[in-house]
């Protein structure tokens, strides 16, 4: 990078917030899907919104590619740097900003972790979005990522809770979107925004709904002898009409991963663990629990525990939160997935996923949101046997496939980034994509923000303002103009 535009970074954020040294740009090289790596030509820490807008606007100057970063959870990929490009890094960027309890408002910074905005309005509120990486990845992540979580089954996404967002647009403006309201006039923008992967700015100031904490909350779990018997009490609980605050499943790998990290005393060995989490008005949610329980044992389930206090309750949550991380006592790397299907298509598609498993010789154990249908096989593999990395990635690509042969979606919660673009044909027609990149050069004309995410193929902006020059890509054949 051109020293000249180092030193004017450096004088925008700071010396000691410029990141130029490789040991310095390991930290970022990639996110937490460690296939894919890169390395910028530098990280910059902004601790204001006026910092960040100098930024990018240096960038949109330059003409540099740039990425935000937030604490580099996410598992697509979708914070991964550009080579030669900037990485704007908002960790820094961590205050609270307003808190207004009597409207259910909350303004924080991106760089706030998920669980501490619900620690901020706690306990009589709560921030009901609720990754299992909620105590490290920060709120502009899962803006830019519309994250979901364990309880969005009742809850819904991060989408249904952003009512305002503070942005950097690719040229460097500042401007403000929303609000307080729930519902502004004109065309839903903050829709576009949250979900965008960061390839239409950059939040700097988010405006976040939290809901009243519920009255009571009853935690059980049930074991299964199958994934099927336990798809099947998912199915009937639901059709009943209980609409519990979450539905976890986990299969016999993720049930033995997790135990040997959280200790729960779950039985190893048991095809399927249900985690079934009713919340709300106490005597509603009394005798519903009792439904819920009766559908389990209806359903095969010889072994259902109920949490008898809160201790309780969060040693079921904490062997289920864990299966990400424990997965590595069972397998030195795994490939974690993320797609959708119908909810009644859990048993079949858990049967392909399993067939797959078994032509590739390689284990996929399964822990996801049953409720919704929000797949999360993860794919382990050992990456110092040769070839066997790519063979994992090509059993997670045919298990999206799977996912859309059952009328699901290549993605639920983790985003597309540059993993799961090359998938998105299979989901949409060109004429969709098209659409896609029109929107995005609405935002970012000379696509500077987060280039080489979500879209397939290079793709440029026919509305690039001034005159017409060709690009680098489209002289060499591999873009076309439109």
């Amino acid at each position: 990078m051109d020293g000249r535009v180092v030193e004017e970074l450096s004088r925008i954020v700071g010396a000691e917030w410029l990141y130029t040294a490789e040991h310095q740009l390991r930290t970022y090289e990639s996110d937490g899907l460690l296939q894919y790596q890169g390395t910028p030509a530098c990280a910059v820490l902004p601790s204001t919104a006026e910092e960040v807008q100098a930024v990018v606007r240096l960038c949109a100057r330059e003409q540099i590619p740039w990425v935000a970063r937030g604490a580099g959870s996410g598992l697509s990929g979708g914070a991964l740097p550009v080579k030669d490009g900037v990485l704007v890094v908002l960790t820094r960027m961590k205050r609270i900003l307003e808190i207004d309890l009597d409207n259910g408002r909350v303004c924080v910074e991106p760089g706030v972790t998920n669980a501490n905005v619900s620690a901020a309005v706690g306990p009589g509120f709560f921030y009901p979005p609720d990754p299992s990486s909620q105590i490290v990845c920060s709120i502009g992540g899962n803006v830019a990522e519309n994250s979901g979580g364990a309880h969005c089954f009742k809850y819904g996404f991060t989408t249904n809770y952003v009512t305002g967002l503070e942005l950097v647009l690719g040229d460097g403006e500042l401007v403000q979107i929303g609000g307080y309201e729930l519902d502004s006039p004109g065309y839903d923008l903050l829709g576009a925004f949250v979900g965008s992967e960061g390839t239409l700015g950059v939040a700097t100031k988010i405006w976040l709904r939290v809901v009243p904490s519920p009255e009571t909350v009853k935690t059980l779990v049930a074991f299964f002898d199958s994934t099927h018997a336990a798809g099947e009490a998912v199915s009937q609980i639901v059709q009943g009409g209980v609409v519990p605050g979450a539905i976890e499943m986990m299969d016999a790998k993720a049930i033995e991963a997790s135990e040997m990290m959280a200790n729960a005393g779950y039985p190893v060995g048991r095809a399927a663990a249900l985690l079934v989490e009713l919340d709300g008005a106490e005597q509603e949610c009394e005798a519903r629990f009792d439904e819920v329980v009766s559908i389990c044992e209806q359903c095969g389930s010889d072994d259902v525990r109920v949490a008898r206090d809160e201790a309780e309750r969060q040693l079921f949550w904490k062997t289920r939160k864990a299966a990400f991380p424990a997965m590595g006592r069972i397998s030195p790397n795994y490939f974690v997935q993320d797609g959708v299907i119908p909810r009644t298509k859990l048993p079949e598609v858990l049967e392909r996923i399993e067939q797959l498993g078994e032509e590739y010789g390689l284990i996929v154990a399964n822990v996801f949101h049953a409720g919704d249908g929000n797949l999360h096989p993860l794919v382990c593999y050992d990456g110092r046997v040769e070839g066997e990395a790519d063979r994992a990635e090509e059993l997670s690509g045919l298990i999206l496939e799977a996912c859309l042969d059952a009328g699901g979606s290549i993605t639920g919660e983790h985003g597309v980034g540059v993993d799961k673009k090359k998938h998105m044909p299979k989901m949409f027609a060109e004429e969709d994509l098209d659409a896609f990149q029109r929107l995005r050069c609405a935002f970012d004309p000379d696509g500077l923000a987060n280039p080489g995410k979500v879209m397939p193929t290079p793709r440029l902006c026919g509305e690039v303002p001034g005159p017409y020059r060709v690009h680098p890509l489209e002289a060499a054949g591999l873009a076309e103009r439109f």
